[in-house]
Formats: structure tokens, C-alpha cells, sequence
């Protein structure tokens, strides 16, 4: 019999896509024939990862964990929407947020990090043999304060902490924890519905700035308006900006005639300390991905595994 390396296991793995344990199971089965290996895993339908990999994964969940004052989002996709009621996938999804609170969000480093005996990398591709479909991290982020509460909300929410949109809001204070995580729930459900590009002006993208005072300043000089004149209603166009898109400027959804700083000034009473945002992550599932135009029949199909 043969010597089965992990390098061969790990060769194995890579060119099909199969878990640890049935790439083992395989190299053990063909006496370590690497071409004879990858053909056992196909006739016993475990070769399925790397034929799915090239699909656009566009669908899938967005994932939120909380532990104490660290918060983690997540966007882990899916080819289809069908995938997102999986418990497998879900559990999936849970999992990588659990050790994303532990060792970071760089992708890289946390696909590379261990989830009890094998990586995340392994386990993902364990799932992906198992349901048939692509499935990706595509990305993560983490907030924390000294002392506060991270604030948390999940949107269209298919079970506890996963769904279509996921914020997380930190919020620095001394005050009471009980109403820090309502008052922190309340502006991140605003972060949801709101979608701030930043947190207040200072925060903005410049390139962001500079491109509205053009479409302002053009606004204007097309209507024959003299530049002094121009400059002045560009400053004024770009306070009522900073009011649309800066979270602490903007109308809360709760009470539009109040600003949200100001609903978390009013908030420090409850509280019995200042409220400082000092950060927010607002995830929403598939943004920015050029997703394949299909059929419904061929979202049933693929969630069946006839494609």
C-alpha cells in the first residue's frame, strides 16, 4: 500500500474540489494514483467543487456575529437563492463569523484559519461537494470598542443573524450596555434603510466631494449664474449633500426631524454617558457583482444539479 501524504491529499483537493477526508479516501482506494484518484471521486459524485468554481456566485447571505464589544460582517455567495435556506450553508456561514471575531478579516488569513480539525478554505469546499453549487467569501469586516456596544441589524432575515443586508454600528460609551444595544440597533436598522456613504463629512471620499461641486458648479453655469454666485450655492448644494449621504447628518428614520446625532444626543440621558458612532459596516448581498441573467427554470435546474 502506498504512503498517503498530506501533499498528496492536498493535490488531490485542489484539482477537484473534493474534502480532505474522501480525497484520502480516494488516494488509499487507488494505492496513491493521483489520475485514478480524481476518477474514483468522480464516479462517486465528490468531484464537484472545481467544476462549479467558474459559476458567478451572486446570491448566498449576509452574516452578523456579536461578541461583546467586537461585531464581524460577513457576505459568503451562492449561485442561487434556493441555497440560501440550507442549513448546511447557513451553518457555513455562522461558522466563519465565529472565527472571524478570532482572527481577523483578511479573506485570505481567514480561509487559511482552522474551524475545529480542518480550515475554513476545507470546509467551504466541503460544502460546495455537498450542495452542489459555488460558493465563495468574498469578503469581512470587524468593528470594536474599548467601552460601548456594537450595535447590530440584519435585514430580510431567513434565520437569527443571517440575511440580505447586515450592518454593524460601534458605538463608544460609558453608559449602560442594555441601552447602548438599542439605541446601536436602532441606527444601524437607519444604516440599513440609509445607506450613508460615510460616517460624517470629514469622512467622505474627496473624489466624491470634488465629482458633486462639479455637477453643482455645471448645474449652475449652464443657467448663466456669475462664478461668485456660483461658489456660494455650490457651499450651500453641499451642506444639503452631506445631509443625504453623512449617517450623522442625515434625517433618523425613526424621527425624520431630528438628525441621528442629535437622536443619540438625547439618548446619552438613558444611556448615563456620551455616544460617540465611531464606525459602521454596511453589507448588502451581491452589491457590485455582475450577476448571469437565467430563467427561473434555470435556477431550479442548478439548484438540482442537472447544470
Amino acid at each position: 500500500m502506498a504512503d498517503i501524504s498530506a501533499q498528496m491529499v492536498k493535490e488531490l483537493r485542489e484539482s477537484t474540489g473534493a474534502g480532505m477526508m474522501d480525497c484520502k479516501a480516494a488516494l488509499t482506494e487507488t494505492n496513491g494514483d493521483m489520475p485514478a484518484a480524481q476518477d474514483w471521486l468522480r464516479k462517486k459524485g465528490l468531484s464537484k467543487a472545481a467544476k462549479k468554481a467558474g459559476r458567478v456566485a451572486a446570491e448566498g447571505l449576509i452574516g452578523v456575529q456579536v461578541s461583546g464589544t467586537k461585531g464581524v460582517v460577513v457576505e459568503v455567495n451562492s449561485e442561487t437563492d434556493f441555497v440560501a435556506r440550507n442549513d448546511l450553508f447557513q451553518g457555513l456561514i455562522k461558522m466563519i463569523a465565529d472565527v472571524a471575531l478570532s482572527v481577523g478579516t483578511d479573506v485570505e488569513k481567514l480561509k487559511a484559519a482552522k474551524a475545529g480539525s480542518i480550515t475554513v478554505s476545507e470546509s467551504i469546499s466541503d460544502t460546495i461537494a455537498k450542495i452542489g453549487e459555488n460558493v465563495t467569501l468574498r469578503r469581512a469586516a470587524a468593528l470594536s470598542v474599548g467601552k460601548g456596544a456594537i450595535g447590530s441589524y440584519v435585514h430580510n432575515a431567513v434565520t437569527d443573524g443571517l440575511g440580505k443586508i447586515g450592518v454593524i454600528v460601534a458605538l463608544e460609551s460609558t453608559g449602560q450596555a442594555d441601552e447602548l444595544a438599542a439605541i446601536g440597533r436602532q441606527v444601524a436598522m437607519h444604516v440599513a434603510s440609509a445607506n450613508p456613504l460615510s460616517l460624517d463629512a470629514a469622512a467622505l471620499d474627496p473624489a466624491v466631494v470634488e465629482r458633486e461641486k462639479n455637477v453643482l458648479a455645471d448645474k449652475f453655469k449652464q443657467q448663466g449664474k456669475p462664478a461668485n454666485v456660483i461658489d456660494k450655492i455650490v457651499e450651500s448644494g453641499l451642506k444639503t449633500f452631506y445631509k443625504e449621504v453623512c449617517l450623522l447628518e442625515q434625517p433618523f428614520i425613526f424621527d425624520d426631524k431630528k438628525s441621528v446625532a442629535q437622536a443619540l444626543k438625547e439618548a446619552e440621558g438613558k444611556a448615563g454617558g456620551p455616544i460617540k458612532v465611531t464606525g459602521f459596516v454596511r453589507y448588502a448581498l451581491g452589491e457590485g457583482i455582475e450577476k448571469q441573467e437565467t430563467d427561473f427554470a434555470a435556477e431550479v435546474a442548478a439548484a438540482a444539479g442537472q447544470t
